[in-house]
């Protein structure tokens, strides 16, 4: 939980730094969020203790062909999730962006019914109720911001990206879930490390590839150049960036890995509400009354689906309990 949340925070700040400080290259932030992925090699060659949550789901190992094809679609699928991001935190306030990306639990959650059957209830509907109102709040709140003026037009392209990238996240988080159980037929510690090291690969090249063919390679050395913080300063902010949304990466596989896509998901929107308070001190972004009522709200659903998940794991307790119970008694059945 504290990889999501520091590295959810950290990412977003330091991109909207990136921007804000002379980074014109959207494939360029596209690229910095990606490339982390080295810094797993060390934890990939250490081979970690046996453990009950290590052990294979089905005998059966899918093939390599499988695997390649399962990596590169990820990979594809995140590269075009992630630069929807970038477009959006290119001209919308960091608060803003944060709030719209709370929708992500929606999406995810009607994805986890299809995928999971996952089932709705009270709470749970209360919950995106909430943060259906918390991204319609945000839609025609009207102070933009006094640093950045773009039409009406071009904040809507902004905010329709950053929306699509919500949505295209949650669905991300299901399917990898999915592809743990039915796909890759592995939950260990390896399998992750592997899906966060290939389609980050993957999605490396892709960026790469996108960087050179839009022509935005010729201006990143005028770009560093015309950098207010300095060219090691420049540097050093796509370094961060890289580090930090791998640190995000990691705990979010992990949580789909230890607990659920959903859960993973919830977390996430938990540092949401704390990335405008930072935006506020250190970017001196402007807080008005309606995005307050917003990350209200987004603690509020929040608050509602913990509290379903708290009930749940009651239930699934008492659950288990019973069912030794009623072992214990067959055993003394048969000894008596």
């Amino acid at each position: 939980m504290l990889f999501v949340l520091s590295g959810q925070a950290a990412a977003t700040l330091l991109g909207r730094l990136y921007y804000e400080k002379g980074g014109k290259s959207i494939w360029m932030a596209t690229f910095a969020q990606l490339t982390g992925f080295p810094l797993l090699f060390p934890f990939y060659c250490i081979s970690p203790p046996r453990n009950p949550t290590t052990i294979n789901i089905h005998s059966e190992q899918p093939s390599s062909i499988i695997l390649i094809l399962a990596y590169i679609s990820f990979g594809i699928f995140l590269a075009a999730d992630s630069i929807m991001y970038s477009v959006g935190l290119l001209y919308l306030p960091v608060s803003t962006f944060s709030l719209i990306c709370a929708s992500h639990l929606v999406f995810n959650t009607i994805f986890s019914i299809f995928f999971h059957s996952q089932r709705f209830t009270p709470f749970i509907i209360n919950s995106l109720i909430l943060l259906a109102i918390t991204s319609s709040l945000v839609i025609f709140q009207a102070n933009y911001s006094n640093s950045i003026k773009i039409s009406k037009e071009n904040y809507a392209v902004r905010f329709i990206c950053t929306f699509g990238a919500s949505a295209g996240y949650g669905l991300m988080l299901s399917l990898t879930q999915l592809s743990f159980k039915k796909v890759l037929k592995r939950e260990t510690y390896m399998m992750a490390l592997e899906i966060i090291i290939y389609q980050s690969l993957v999605v490396s090249c892709a960026a790469l590839v996108g960087l050179f063919t839009s022509g935005e390679w010729k201006g990143i050395k005028r770009e560093m150049q015309e950098f207010e913080l300095g060219k090691l300063s420049y540097v050093m902010t796509l370094v961060e960036i890289a580090i930090a949304s791998q640190i995000f990466t990691i705990g979010a596989v992990g949580l789909i890995f230890e607990v659920f896509s959903l859960f993973s998901n919830v977390v996430s929107v938990l540092g949401l509400p704390i990335v405008p308070i930072l935006a506020v001190i250190f970017s001196h972004d402007k807080m008005n009354g309606i995005k307050i009522i917003a990350m209200v709200l987004v603690m509020w659903g929040f608050a509602s689906y913990i509290y379903q998940y708290y009930l749940d794991n009651l239930k699934s307790e008492s659950e288990k309990t019973n069912v030794s119970e009623i072992s214990k008694l067959s055993r003394l059945e048969e000894d008596s």
